[in-house]
């Protein structure tokens, strides 16, 4: 009995948070840098880094909403500029915005909040969550969106905590930024807000002394920094004041005649997408992307949400604290001072008590809000589920018990297979989280068309190739929008033509014909009758746009 305590006290020496927390940020390293490149750019990683390429070499930049907003493409040029253009590069930033919600987490931590355990539950689920790996080595504005979203979130509660003007500032740096990457982001900003107001009226929160200087400098601070990057730093002021500005006077009036082409265009584009429902789906659409790669973090997320709304904190959990706390004490205290620690502990124990509760609320309105809006929102893509996630992991962790800890670790398996499966297996996978994914087939395409010195592509569908062919090696390419006549195809006699298999030849004298997916995404249709053994084998038939490809020889 005296070799195990001794064992168990060898181990909890060993094994401190801190180390813990440690290997968790390690482990969340690897899995976010580890071969970068491994998989071809996905179709819309394509467009925002030739996009980047092109800013950074011809300066041309201007805010598209169907593009989204200018961050993600500054900071990509910049990446550029220093390490040069690849795809390994692109992915670098991404990367580390993703690792970087974790310490993020331990801030909360900090303000105590949510306890050790707690701390390392939530730092684990994003380590290692297939989501949040998958998207955190994607070079969409997804993940700088949320990073910037948990920051806005943790300065916030610091500075209510704390009173501090430059908590204030870095979160007016931090939703300057989540308003410079996505276009939804205004909403989540009024879900954020809304806590803190009602919060506030509540009197859950105390306004620090200076609050109205603070308020309008950070007001400020977010409006200056907005302008500068969707001006592209003054270069596209149509953006924010109009493109066509200018005052008339008619009879002594004065009248404004603008064209805004800025955040009108945005709420009009957006809109037409969200009733056009160009990819659209259910309300209960991120439903199963949880079940099939998050299912352990939406379970207790879900027990998590049930403690929440119908338990209120009692004084067990006081009482419980204060016990341990005088059994380690009680042998170094009088009886005295034990009264006067039991007052003051569970002052104390309640004061924590309090706060964790309110986070955790503050937890669950986000997460319920979060996943409400995008379940209405028309446009239904994968990538969409981290924002719901990140709240769900809090969730996840509310009350932790040895039962809900032993589902976690267990389920953390499950999370890892899933990680192992989506974002580190080099071929094309049948899964719902690629979206529209470029094949890996593409890389003998490429090979091929490297090797030759005139190059025909007769296709609507090419991306990604303007990227991999960027600059001086697209000049050896000939394009047409459709299928020419024969001759004027081999006019050059190029070593590759390269045509859409529903527009194709069926051959060309003097070239080998070969078929290749360009593209390819999971198809529910083909699916659907089969769905238990899917989830089981992840199998099935994809949807694809091919191309034929023609070498001659």
């Amino acid at each position: 009995m005296q070799q195990a305590a001794h064992f168990s006290h060898k181990i909890r020496q060993i094994f401190t948070f801190e180390r813990i927390f440690l290997l968790i940020l390690i482990a969340a390293f690897i899995l976010r840098f580890w071969q970068l490149d491994l998989k071809l750019l996905h179709h819309d990683e394509a467009i925002h880094s030739w996009f980047s390429y092109q800013l950074l070499t011809k300066s041309t930049w201007a805010y598209d909403p169907s593009y989204h907003g200018p961050f993600l493409y500054f900071v990509t040029a910049g990446m550029f500029s220093i390490f040069g253009a690849s795809d390994l590069v692109a992915r670098l930033l991404p990367a580390l915005f993703g690792f970087l919600l974790i310490p993020l987490v331990y801030c909360i931590y900090r303000l105590r909040y949510i306890d050790k355990t707690q701390t390392l539950l939530v730092s684990l689920f994003i380590a290692i969550s297939p989501d949040m790996i998958y998207f955190s080595r994607f070079l969409r504005h997804d993940i700088f969106m949320l990073f910037f979203t948990f920051l806005l979130i943790v300065a916030l509660f610091y500075y209510f905590e704390r009173g501090q003007a430059r908590f204030a500032v870095i979160a007016a740096i931090a939703a300057a930024g989540a308003l410079s990457c996505k276009e939804e982001m205004p909403v989540l900003l009024i879900i954020i807000g809304s806590f803190f107001l009602i919060s506030i009226w509540w009197k859950r929160f105390t306004l620090p002394p200076h609050w109205k200087r603070d308020l309008i400098v950070s007001i400020l601070l977010v409006t200056a920094l907005c302008m500068i990057l969707y001006t592209g730093f003054g270069g596209h002021t149509e953006t924010i004041i109009g493109e066509n500005f200018g005052i008339k006077g008619a009879d002594g009036a004065i009248q404004f005649n603008y064209t805004t082409t800025g955040w009108y265009q945005a709420i009009d584009h957006w809109m037409a997408m969200h009733n056009q429902q160009r990819l659209g789906g259910p309300l209960y659409y991120y439903l199963p992307l949880n079940l099939l790669y998050e299912l352990p973090i939406f379970i207790l997320a879900l027990f998590g949400a049930i403690q929440i709304l119908f338990s209120s904190p009692g004084t067990s959990t006081y009482y419980r604290r204060l016990k341990n706390w005088i059994h380690n004490h009680h042998f170094q205290l009088t009886v005295g001072d034990l009264a006067a620690v039991s007052v003051s502990q569970l002052k104390k124990s309640q004061q924590e008590n309090s706060k964790s509760e309110l986070f955790f609320r503050f937890c669950l309105y986000w997460m319920i809000l979060t996943m409400a809006f995008y379940a209405y929102v028309g446009e239904k893509v994968p990538w969409l589920i981290i924002p719901q996630l990140l709240p769900m992991c809090f969730v996840a962790v509310y009350k932790l018990n040895w039962q809900k800890l032993i589902i976690a670790l267990a389920g953390c398996i499950f999370l890892l297979v899933m990680t192992w499966h989506v974002a580190f297996v080099p071929v094309d996978i049948n899964e719902p989280i690629v979206q529209v994914q470029n094949s890996e087939e593409m890389r003998e395409v490429m090979q091929l068309m490297d090797e030759s010195d005139a190059l025909v592509i007769a296709s609507k569908d090419y991306w990604p190739l303007p990227w991999y062919f960027r600059g001086d090696r697209w000049d050896k390419i000939t394009l047409y929008s459709s299928v020419p006549e024969e001759k004027e195809l081999i006019s050059n006699e190029p070593g590759v033509i390269i045509l859409h298999d529903t527009e194709s030849l069926p051959s060309i004298d003097g070239y080998t014909k070969k078929t290749y997916k360009l593209s390819y995404w999971f198809s529910f249709y083909d699916n659907n009758n089969r769905l238990a053994d899917y989830y089981l084998h992840r199998d099935g038939k994809m949807g694809s746009i091919n191309i034929d490809v023609f070498t001659r020889g």
